[in-house]
């Protein structure tokens, strides 16, 4: 017999275990809340797991290696006097003083000297206090201070600095400092993750991250007659020059140096000295105070497509040369105009640049291998390098060489022999013969006559020069006397006088 289920008397049940059920949940909450009422509340516990370096394959924080790096990082606060000039030659003189009153020129009480303050960074490199910065941080200085990040400050003395790679090496009196071991910096590649560290605008070390943009850069700002950038967006700022630029391994890759903006601040495009290019340097100012650069003799230019094409190359690279000072290593080596330089010692040339680094960062007296194109047929050719003068003042041309004459220093000077491609400028006339201005340094007595980049010397005290050669022996024959000079300036012809620097 089936068993009868009283439906209507389930619905009763489970609707007055409902109503009991709430009816227990609410007294339960009401004792509750007057528990809240009797005890201060409590934030939840601090977490102590920390922030993972690395999560799903792509790091998250960089703060093991910024430990690691920042305390070899340092402030660099260098100093200037200068001696202001009188505004009125008879200030000094008693009788002018006495006659015009104390007004006259001036409070005779004023200081008569001002201190320019320079700040930067730097980069300890050995636990016996040797550090790295930028030559351009302490040029002139008289006195210098390193600030370390744990808050000691040292004086600091100039071992060696050199103008034409930006750099200089310090040295401070203390033992057992943490320091930056140098990477590879020929290793790094294009989107490789880097860090600046340094003390931007004098606000304490900051730490900001960003990737290698591009290698091999020049920008031709400063003295960089030796320039091979890595370009990072990293932001730099001003006082992060000579400060550390370093990898996700904590290597020193590159020492910060430039920015380029038109206004001044960080846009996104900033240089450091490659460094392998530092470790070279740094080396030689340790040892010797000073840096030897190999030389070879040579003015050259990059190989265009047009070039190529009219030499029947199959490639576009390396560099032509247009001229080989006579008794150089290079025309001891056999080189000649027209020749096509395509690797240095089995390293690829790839432009002008290169070139002149390769060869600059080599010791003088060493035996290098060139590969050439010449006439179509590649060979090699073995050249001694020279060194390269201390008194060539003026920027280095590709290839470590001068690019304008030998005294050319004394001007502030820099050319190079006119080509098709530059006679081809606008207005400039395809019959234009002479030499084209490639640099004129700004503070320079070239720069002072009038003469800028783009314009094409024709004569030298009338007489037509067309080589390197030509202009160093009118300027020699000169003397110092004042150089007379005719300059075409885009089809625009003028005499310009031309004062040696003394």
């Amino acid at each position: 017999m089936e068993k009868q289920v009283d439906c209507a008397a389930i619905r009763k049940a489970g609707q007055s275990g409902i109503l009991f059920m709430l009816v227990v949940f609410s007294l339960l909450h009401s004792l509750a809340a007057c528990r809240m009422h009797d005890q201060p509340s409590e934030l939840p516990p601090v977490s102590t797991g920390g922030t993972p370096l690395v999560s799903g394959g792509a790091a998250v924080s960089y703060a093991d290696i910024v430990s690691r790096v920042a305390p070899a990082v340092v402030t660099i606060r260098s100093e200037l006097r200068m001696r202001l000039p009188r505004q009125h030659p008879f200030l000094d003189d008693p009788f002018f003083r006495d006659f015009f009153g104390g007004s006259f020129g001036g409070n005779p009480a004023a200081p008569r000297e001002q201190v320019q303050h320079a700040l930067g960074s730097g980069v300890i490199v050995t636990k016996d206090g040797y550090l790295l910065t930028n030559h351009h941080v302490i040029d002139g200085a008289e006195e210098i201070r390193v600030e370390l990040a744990d808050n000691r400050v040292f004086d600091a003395k100039v071992v060696g600095s050199d103008p034409r790679s930006d750099l200089a090496v310090l040295r401070i009196n203390a033992g057992g400092l943490p320091l930056l071991a140098l990477g590879d910096s020929d290793r790094v590649r294009v989107g490789d993750v880097v860090l600046a560290v340094g003390n931007p605008l004098g606000v304490g070390q900051t730490v900001t991250a960003g990737i290698i943009s591009a290698k091999g850069r020049t920008t031709g700002l400063s003295d960089g007659s030796f320039e091979s950038f890595l370009q990072t967006d990293a932001p730099i700022n001003q006082g992060n020059s000579g400060g550390a630029l370093v990898n996700t391994s904590g290597e020193l890759i590159g020492i910060n140096s430039q920015i380029l903006s038109p206004s001044g601040g960080n846009i996104g495009i900033g240089f450091a000295i490659p460094a392998n290019m530092a470790r070279t340097v740094a080396d030689q100012l340790m040892k010797g105070g000073k840096v030897r650069r190999g030389m070879l003799g040579v003015s050259i230019q990059p190989v265009t497509s047009d070039i190529a094409e009219s030499l029947g190359l199959k490639d576009v690279r390396g560099v032509i040369v247009n001229s080989v000072e006579p008794g150089s290593p290079a025309e001891r080596a056999g080189l000649k105009q027209g020749d096509v330089i395509t690797a240095f010692n089995g390293k690829e040339v790839s432009d002008s640049n290169s070139l002149r680094n390769l060869v600059a960062s080599t010791p003088p007296g060493t035996e290098v291998t060139l590969t050439i194109s010449r006439e179509g047929h590649e060979q090699q050719l073995r050249a001694t390098l020279g060194e390269l003068s201390d008194e060539a003042r003026n920027k280095a041309a590709p290839g470590g060489d001068e690019q304008s004459p030998g005294n050319a220093g004394r001007f502030g000077l820099s050319v190079t022999p006119l080509t098709p491609e530059i006679a081809g400028q606008p207005g400039l006339g395809r019959d234009a013969r002479g030499l084209a201005v490639t640099d004129a340094d700004p503070a320079g007595p070239a720069a002072d006559a009038g003469l800028r980049s783009g314009d094409v010397i024709e004569q030298v005290n009338r007489q037509p020069v067309s080589t390197v050669a030509e202009l160093k022996a009118a300027f020699d024959r000169a003397g110092d006397r004042p150089v007379l000079i005719l300059v075409n300036r885009r089809g625009s012809r003028a005499y310009l006088t031309l004062r040696a620097r003394r």
